[in-house]
């Protein structure tokens, strides 16, 4: 079977992050498929571009088995929030060149966030005829309007609420990462209950196994025999890491008592400072940690801690990083109410929990972690059996590619035969463009002349790009526009 995936931040070789595409991508490979990822240039962590990617508009490059097609993104991502928007537009633009590719694919799955990574996962799935599997990590825009980043009334909230509900209309399945995007997702009325599969982020057991505390990681960063509490993940406004910073001043006279900070971010640079200010020597930044690290970290803390923002949307989340303290019989310090709670404490008997940002309570929760290593113990035995009995990677690729392959094998996208030649092909284009004109009209409810123009030009855009896809045996072969446009877009996006 062969599978595209649309994720811009698939991670690069020896770059930090959620690996969780990179994990299926190399476990479906391996299983004998062909798996090929459209992807982003820019380090979300660091805002960086590596060298070989720069002034390219699409490099081709191997992760392994898997083929990977790095999309342009402006170094605007990570200066600020308006950049990060016009970096999404930007890639939006770069992966759906990508999309036009010859790929024919059997499936298309595009992952969000960003939401726009739907577009170009959409083309995709048009073009070569394939079903569209959506998969929601976290539910956008309300995740960003809930942190500040977006407000309720803007424009660009409005348009990306149309995105979503479009998004959801057009996938032939929609995965999600937890029960509770799904239980959200169906009381909006944005799909139906039988449409949505849940395949959630899991551990790799093999390389996130149980290990000595006493290693080169503790060795390396000076930790001694100190009780050590880590946070690992992005350091931005969501993750609010500042009530960390809070609780180590709280705990500023236990010397045995250390929490590290590992990954990177925006809010990291004040976040140092504010702990430079306080003069605490309790709370370390490691920075962003290379991934093949990363299970010797784990190891080498006491507890692993996870936290957000006290925001009603986060209650929908599982971190990421959980399953990995949990692989290594490590206990949770967990700062998140909901589903992640249910899942830790309540199911998995793994952690504690500690209400988000509540400094007093989190700096409670470490002094009594910290008298109770018996209960540490027992906890992290239990996360490791849950872990094995539920959230293995192996299993869970095993799960979400019998999703793709029975879509593959009978989901069709409804779409008409757009390829024939001749008088019977023209009529069959026009047909197809009136009905997507018609999905559009519904989706987005245009009833005003301004919405009908949003939509004839949505409408429009897409069926150019298709167009000029079917013009031509591949995109590269129309070599005469491709350059010119290949040099404007180096020009518009440094």
């Amino acid at each position: 079977m062969k599978i595209l995936v649309v994720h811009q931040h698939y991670l690069m070789r020896g770059q930090p992050g959620g690996s969780r595409f990179n994990e299926l991508g190399r476990l479906w490979s391996e299983a004998g498929h062909d798996v090929t990822v459209i992807a982003g240039t820019v380090d979300y962590l660091t805002n960086e571009t590596r060298p070989e990617y720069r002034g390219r508009w699409i490099t081709e490059e191997r992760d392994g088995l898997v083929r990977v097609l790095r999309c342009h993104v402006p170094t605007t991502y990570g200066k600020s929030y308006a950049g990060r928007m016009w970096a999404f537009f930007a890639f939006t633009l770069s992966a759906t060149t990508a999309a036009m590719k010859r790929l024919a694919p059997d499936v298309v799955v595009a992952s969000s966030p960003p939401l726009v990574a739907v577009i170009p996962g959409f083309v995709a799935s048009a073009i070569g005829r394939a079903p569209f599997v959506f998969e929601v990590r976290d539910l956008w825009p309300e995740s960003a309007v809930t942190t500040g980043v977006l407000r309720a009334t803007s424009p660009l909230t409005k348009a990306l609420e149309l995105l979503e509900k479009w998004a959801y209309r057009v996938s032939d399945r929609i995965n999600v990462l937890t029960p509770a995007f799904r239980t959200d997702i169906v009381r909006r009325g944005l799909a139906l209950e039988s449409k949505i599969v849940f395949v959630p982020n899991g551990a790799d057991v093999d390389r996130f196994a149980p290990g000595p505390r006493n290693n080169e990681a503790r060795k390396r960063h000076g930790w001694g025999d100190r009780f050590v509490v880590m946070y690992a993940g992005a350091h931005g406004r969501a993750n609010a890491v500042g009530q960390l910073v809070a609780a180590a001043e709280l705990l500023r006279d236990r010397t045995d008592i250390l929490i590290a900070c590992a990954g990177d971010g925006p809010e990291r640079p004040s976040l140092e400072a504010a702990a430079k200010s306080q003069r605490l020597d309790n709370i370390a930044f490691l920075g962003a940690q290379p991934k093949e690290l990363m299970p010797e970290l784990v190891n080498a803390c006491d507890v692993g801690a996870a936290v957000l923002q006290d925001n009603p949307t986060f209650r929908t989340v599982y971190p990421n990083k959980v399953f990995d303290y949990m692989a290594c019989e490590r206990p949770t310090l967990l700062a998140i109410d909901g589903v992640a709670r249910e899942l830790v404490c309540e199911e998995a008997k793994a952690g504690v929990f500690a209400p988000p940002e509540n400094a007093r309570a989190i700096a409670d929760a470490i002094v009594a972690l910290h008298r109770d290593r018996d209960g540490c113990e027992r906890m992290g035995k239990n996360g490791r059996a849950w872990v094995l009995a539920n959230a293995t990677r192996d299993a869970l690729a095993s799960r979400y590619l019998d999703v793709l392959a029975d879509n593959a094998a009978f989901a069709k996208v409804l779409l008409v035969d757009i390829y024939a030649a001749g008088p019977e092909g023209v009529a069959r284009r026009a047909s197809a463009q009136q009905r997507f004109a018609a999905v559009v009209a519904s989706v987005f409810g245009a009833r005003s002349a301004a919405d009908r123009f949003a939509c004839d030009a949505l409408v429009a855009a897409i069926s150019v790009m298709v167009t000029a896809r079917l013009a031509a045996d591949d995109l590269d072969g129309l070599r005469a526009l491709h350059r010119p446009l290949t040099e404007l877009a180096a020009r518009l996006f440094p």
